[in-house]
């Protein structure tokens, strides 16, 4: 059974930055992809960045330039470097695992910016 923890979530004001991780408790490069995702009150869950077995990336427009994701095999650890932040991105952010046959998700981080 694949683990994910996330940590890194918290209160920054507009303008500023958090770094999200997410532990996997097994080996990152057996997964397709690695990703983040949020959800914001009252909204679906959707996909901020992804990252895959081989580092290719894809971010959603509207982190692009902002937001960085990473990852370190060695940790097991995916990244989510969110810089110059927004009210907008307010949202329990969730670290997603993918196969071809089932995702696996972290139990999420809240990640609130203030204006």
């Amino acid at each position: 059974q694949v683990q994910l923890v996330e940590s890194g979530g918290g209160l920054v004001q507009a303008g500023g930055s958090l770094r999200l991780s997410c532990v996997a408790s097994g080996n990152i490069f057996s997964f397709n992809a690695m990703g983040w995702y949020r959800q914001a009150p009252g909204k679906q869950r959707e996909l901020v960045a992804a990252i895959t077995r081989y580092g290719s990336l894809n971010y959603a427009d509207s982190v692009k330039g902002r937001f960085t994701i990473s990852r370190d095999n060695a940790k097991n650890t995916v990244y989510l470097q969110m810089n110059s932040l927004k009210p907008e991105d307010t949202a329990v952010y969730y670290c997603n695992a993918h196969t071809p046959y089932f995702d696996y998700w972290g139990q999420g981080t809240q990640a609130t910016v203030s204006s």
